[in-house]
């Protein structure tokens, strides 16, 4: 569709600027510090299931892989 749009006439886009009614930036400020708390402390702790799991399945990979041979 832009090929058949002359040259000169190029279209622009629209500038926005855009101001909250109420922001608040110390309350944002604080929202984004508890998000950043809870996302690290989400990390710290993991379930050593899934690395059972994993090492489980990779053992019985390896026994019917040794029982085939």
């Amino acid at each position: 569709m832009g090929i058949f749009v002359p040259t000169t006439k190029r279209v622009k886009n629209r500038r926005f600027s855009y101001e909250p009614r109420f922001y608040n930036p110390e309350k944002e400020e604080s929202l984004k510090r508890r998000m950043r708390i809870k996302t690290l402390s989400k990390t710290r702790r993991r379930n050593p299931t899934g690395l059972i799991f994993f090492a489980l399945l990779l053992a019985m990979a390896i026994y019917a892989y040794i029982q085939l041979t």
